[in-house]
């Protein structure tokens, strides 16, 4: 690295440094319905579990895995995301570990350390471990896990998809960083910084090159403040470049929209399915983006890295992995018309003859006509026209 790049990355620390007290949600007065779970299993990296399972779950069964950002906490990030909000409106389990500070002294993920970002080791497989025991204790389906973070937990979601890519169905990164691209504390810096431009394949190779998995290949929701002055916009691109290229999808986006005032990109498959998608959140800083949901809901509060910004990112985020459209299938199962048991035979035949045994004295002097009262009966059963 040149003199005058080391001497900007120094300049800039004592703003990393600052992210150690921006401690939001870590007060005894944190209202979050998470709890700790322990003994889950193996757990290289010396992480907490953190989980939430509302008392009604959607079938098959979800899991959603939430990654706090640098100076938060699981409690911290999960109040001002919403993601426990989220969970019980729409039947998903949350799982939120969170970072120790005898890891890290600003409790931000090790995105970056070779130790942690390799399959089967450190903190990638704590989160895994997790994971596992989320599956097996809630039976959760094995094909509707999906991950989400900010920042540092934004670089390590890449680097859960990347080192685990048969766990995931999809996964989505807040102003983060594409995995591979640093393995020290310096290139985590000038990626930060200066988001230095990578050819597609070898963004891709790094992922590929990650564990033994060749596909289906996760999707992917890419999040970012164009003023993000922490982590350099252009690590958007990076994201979106490596997973394009995993999917093998063109560069260029196959539809450009507006969703709530900000631009977004796409790109599908043959079948139509969104592999890939970029929000571009302008003008805003580091943090995740809130606002009103598309059902009129707020999910989550502001707070440190936690922007009002008109548009829910969790809501989106959780749309884009497909949890939202349950309430509108049970609605739609609740408006179907109930059906009508069919009556009981040998009960229909019973109440024919007394029926028959009770009508006027004249009528007895023909007699029962039996064969005509079953044909009455199994008429009323529907089983005779």
């Amino acid at each position: 690295m040149s003199l005058a790049r080391n001497v900007d990355l120094l300049r800039r620390l004592p703003k990393l440094d600052g992210l150690r007290f921006a401690e939001f949600g870590r007060g005894p007065d944190s209202s979050s319905p998470l709890e700790e779970v322990t003994g889950f299993g193996d757990n290289p990296g010396a992480l907490r579990m953190f989980a939430f399972v509302p008392g009604q779950l959607q079938k098959p069964r979800a899991l959603v895995v939430v990654l706090h950002g640098c100076g938060q906490t699981a409690a911290g990030y999960d109040l001002g995301a919403g993601w426990s909000t989220l969970a019980r409106h729409y039947g998903f389990a949350l799982l939120m570990p969170e970072q120790q500070r005898v890891n890290n002294g600003n409790t931000c993920f090790n995105w970056f350390n070779p130790e942690d970002t390799a399959r089967d080791s450190g903190e990638a497989c704590s989160i895994r471990e997790m994971i596992a025991h989320m599956v097996e204790t809630h039976r959760i389906d094995p094909r509707r896990i999906f991950i989400t973070g900010l920042s540092a937990g934004g670089g390590m979601t890449s680097v859960m998809l990347a080192t685990y890519p048969d766990v995931f169905a999809a996964g989505a990164v807040i102003a983060g960083l594409p995995y591979g691209i640093a393995s020290n504390l310096r290139e985590a810096l000038d990626g930060m910084f200066h988001s230095p431009a990578r050819p597609a394949r070898e963004l891709g190779d790094l992922v590929r090159n990650a564990s033994d998995h060749r596909g289906p290949w996760p999707k992917m929701s890419v999040w970012h403040g164009s003023a993000d002055r922490t982590v350099n916009p252009g690590n958007a691109n990076e994201i979106v470049k490596q997973w394009l290229d995993l999917h093998d999808l063109p560069e260029v986006p196959m539809a450009e929209t507006n969703v709530d005032g900000y631009p977004r990109q796409a790109w599908w498959n043959k079948d139509g399915e969104t592999l890939v998608e970029s929000y571009a959140i302008t003008d805003m800083a580091h943090g995740t983006p809130l606002g009103l949901a598309d059902n009129d809901q707020r999910y989550g509060m502001e707070g440190a890295f936690l922007i009002e910004a008109g548009i829910s990112s969790s809501y989106h985020i959780a749309k884009f992995f497909g949890l939202t459209g349950w309430i509108a299938e049970a609605k739609k199962a609740e408006a179907k018309p109930a059906l009508t048991p069919a009556p009981h035979l040998a009960r229909s035949i019973r109440a024919k003859v007394a029926e028959a045994a009770a009508e006027p004295k004249q009528e007895e002097s023909r007699g029962f006509d039996l064969g005509q009262i079953i044909t009455r009966a199994l008429t009323a059963a529907g089983l005779m026209k």
